[in-house]
């Protein structure tokens, strides 16, 4: 994963590049600060009080979760992985699943009226028949405008609580949970101490 420094209002974070090919790439503005954007939009669990597509979440382990999105009785159920996620400032995953494939990563960034900016950048890697579908710029519209509408559905739902449901304020890099003081040292063996 290709990394570069960013001076900006993240204060010096390492973090992915933008997306270089991507099918989707949408911004929208919220009037709500950074850190109650980002906190809201962490709380995965909520997505469908406000999502026209996404059923259910659940939360595996820190770092994954299984999606249910759908139309009426059609579903469709996924594994996303979160890979890398900086406190206010950005969030990358990747669908574990290979039909079809996908990654992402959203943005938050500070706008001079104090509200927050929102970009949300896809790409999908389907694999087969479905690689075609994805040169069609009618499946690149449909894509963006589903992604446009849930931004625009998250920015009502967060404007009109006022604040954030809840917060996970961690760090993630290459899919595993930064944590601030190093694990002490554990012994393969159950009970056994280390030494």
């Amino acid at each position: 994963m290709a990394h570069q420094e960013d001076d900006g209002p993240t204060g010096g974070v390492t973090r992915r590049r933008p997306l270089r090919e991507r099918h989707v790439d949408q911004t929208v503005e919220v009037s709500v600060p950074v850190r109650a954007a980002y906190n809201q939009w962490t709380q995965f669990k909520t997505f469908p009080r406000f999502s026209a597509v996404v059923r259910e979440v659940e939360q595996v382990r820190p770092t994954v979760t299984t999606w249910t999105v759908g139309y009426g009785p059609v579903r469709h159920r996924f594994q996303v992985e979160i890979v890398e996620q900086d406190p206010d400032a950005y969030l990358a995953w990747r669908g574990l699943e290979q039909h079809p494939a996908h990654e992402g990563e959203v943005e938050f960034r500070a706008t001079a009226s104090g509200g927050t900016a929102i970009t949300v950048r896809m790409r999908l890697r389907p694999h087969g028949a479905l690689k075609v579908l994805t040169r069609s710029p009618r499946v690149t519209a449909l894509a963006t405008r589903l992604v446009r509408g849930e931004l625009l559905s998250f920015k009502h739902f967060i404007e009109g609580i006022g604040q954030e449901s809840g917060a996970w304020r961690g760090t993630i890099r290459n899919g595993r949970v930064q944590h601030d003081t190093p694990e002490p040292l554990r012994s393969r063996v159950a009970q056994w101490p280390v030494g």
